[in-house]
């Protein structure tokens, strides 16, 4: 049995001045980047990545355009440890690149952290002690000045062992499960560590205010990150730095906001891995900047690729409704989206519009490498006339009239129900050749001549039927209509002529071919269709009449 009364609010807001935040309403300028994929994100693997996964998934961020990443706990795990003097020792370390390690403030494992990092050409110390009310009262046992003293020595050893160790090293302190803590006092603590560390035009110093567990809504934890920043010592040389973490489903407002709320700098991972329910996706805030206009400063323009890496590395998945970077998030099934989606681009095409307005689709799914064949519109059941058109228009050139594109609409949704599946882009392709173009037909043309008089055209043209000829004369008011009433006459069927579109698209080299459709309707109203090809248009027309006229006679046997 559920019981709320069991809850009760664990977080301290501020001061309602600090609220300045809400005054913004768009980011800016990207943050700086810190990817936590090869600590954070793999502590939280069910099977960590080896090192040789390590290395390969330290490429991939080096060539998202990470600069600064979080590559261990090297005192916590040998691995970790190898790692990081792979990464050292074989020069690994782009020069615009800094490594960051973390470590608690225990003295052992800060001199364990600098052995790991001697030599670094640029290393960030990374260390931490949590501060919150329940970890003061149920883990440590400890008053808040004992706490505060923990920080403090910490700091100092950090700044000693800097001075003694070969490498290049700046520092980040973390007020560990800030969220949890009596914001007034975090503020205490890290001016104290700041005090020690002293920061100056060339000492940067980070301060990381993590959202270890979420505890309020977003909106708490930015006023938060505002009272912080106007609150901190030396803040013109101090990086502040955010951490969020996903319990309550809200990491990416958490830091959207934080950073209206005058944060500098972002700790996450790739697409979410993380602790409990992950860190904050760095994808999703990325793109999300994107997609206003704001140059995120990382490279994601291969996200197929990128999903790929992951997933093989981590053993985990993307879950296909992700943010982006999921296989399902820029598909339309919807008939209503798909004709929207279609009109969308078409008008785009045809205005030569660079400003991205397409209905249903936020951003261009071509600038992180997706296509609109396989990516937007889906072919199922509850596809329409619109997006099916659309699909044969763009992967395969067929631009079918309006009326045939609802027939086959029809044909394919069918199909779909009754098999239970997607259909691809070169199944539905598949589903109209079969079906309307240039079918093969128990009537065939085997000879035309042509005589034009004025406005009327005259046709000696004969079909081949089981291997017997016959010679037909006919007229029209033109070449379309006079092999028309030329099968009229040789078949003796009623019916009118009452679809006809044409149009060329680029063939094989440089001929161009023509491609016909036509629609014939029977008294009872009923339409049926068929398309021709050809590079001769004459013929592309006879062969779409002859198919057309093939499934109007199919039916009536």
């Amino acid at each position: 049995m559920m019981d709320s009364s069991k809850y009760r609010v664990g977080y301290f807001p501020v001061d309602k001045k600090y609220n300045k935040w809400i005054e913004k309403d768009h980011i800016e300028k990207p943050p700086v980047w810190c990817s936590v994929d090869m600590r954070d994100g793999n502590q939280a693997l069910v099977i960590p990545m080896s090192l040789e996964e390590k290395l390969e998934y330290y490429k991939v961020l080096l060539d998202v355009g990470f600069k600064e990443i979080e590559v261990g706990f090297p005192a916590a795990s040998e691995t970790e440890y190898e790692f990081l003097r792979t990464l050292i020792d074989n020069n690994m370390i782009p020069e615009d690149v800094t490594v960051q390690v973390l470590t608690q403030c225990r003295e052992h494992i800060i001199r364990k952290t600098f052995d790991a990092c001697k030599g670094a050409p640029s290393a960030i110390i990374h260390f931490y002690n949590s501060v919150s009310v329940a970890q003061r009262e149920q883990v440590f046992k400890k008053s808040k000045e004992e706490i505060k003293k923990i920080a403090v020595d910490g700091a100092k050893l950090v700044k000693k062992l800097a001075s003694e160790y070969e490498g290049n090293f700046r520092f980040e302190y973390s007020p560990e499960s800030f969220t949890g803590t009596e914001p007034e006092y975090a503020l205490e603590v890290c001016n104290a560590v700041l005090d020690v560390l002293e920061p100056s035009e060339t000492n940067n110093v980070i301060i990381n205010l993590p959202v270890t567990v979420e505890m309020s809504l977003p909106h708490v934890y930015a006023s938060q990150v505002e009272y912080m920043s106007e609150n901190l010592k030396y803040r013109e040389f101090v990086t502040l730095s955010l951490h969020p973490h996903n319990d309550r489903g809200t990491g990416v407002a958490d830091t959207e906001l934080a950073l209206l709320a005058g944060a500098d700098r972002v700790e996450g991972t790739l697409f979410g891995n993380g602790e409990r329910t992950g860190n904050v996706d760095i994808i999703t805030l990325a793109m999300n900047m994107y997609s206003h206009g704001v140059d995120p400063k990382l490279n994601l323009s291969d996200m197929n690729t990128l999903v790929e890496k992951y997933e093989s590395c981590t053993r985990m998945r993307v879950y296909e409704r992700s943010p982006y970077a999921g296989a399902l998030v820029f598909a339309a099934f919807s008939g209503s989206h798909q004709d929207a989606i279609a009109k969308g681009m078409k008008y785009r095409s045809k205005n030569a519009l660079h400003r991205w307005n397409v209905p249903y689709i936020p951003i261009d799914p071509k600038d992180i490498g997706r296509t609109y064949d396989a990516d937007v519109i889906r072919v199922n059941s509850q596809s329409g006339k619109g997006g099916i058109g659309y699909l044969l228009e763009q992967t395969y050139g067929y631009n079918l009239p309006q009326k045939m594109r609802e027939h086959l609409s029809y044909m394919c949704k069918d199909i779909s129900d009754h098999q239970h599946k997607e259909l691809k882009p070169d199944e539905v392709m598949e589903i109209f050749a079969k079906n309307y173009l240039n079918i093969n037909t128990d009537i065939s043309v085997t000879d035309y001549d042509f005589e034009r008089e004025n406005e009327t055209f005259r046709i000696n043209i004969t079909f081949t039927k089981d291997s017997v000829e016959t010679e037909i004369e006919a007229e029209g008011n033109g070449s379309l209509s006079a092999i028309n009433n030329a099968l009229k006459a040789y078949t003796g069927e009623n019916y009118t002529l009452q679809v006809f579109t044409q149009h060329s698209m680029q063939g094989e080299g440089s001929r161009s071919v023509a491609v016909s459709y036509i629609g014939l309707e029977r008294e009872n109203g009923k339409i049926f269709f068929g398309a021709g090809s050809s590079t001769d248009v004459i013929k592309a027309s006879t062969r779409a009449l002859l198919s057309a006229f093939h499934n109007m006679t199919k039916e009536g046997k």
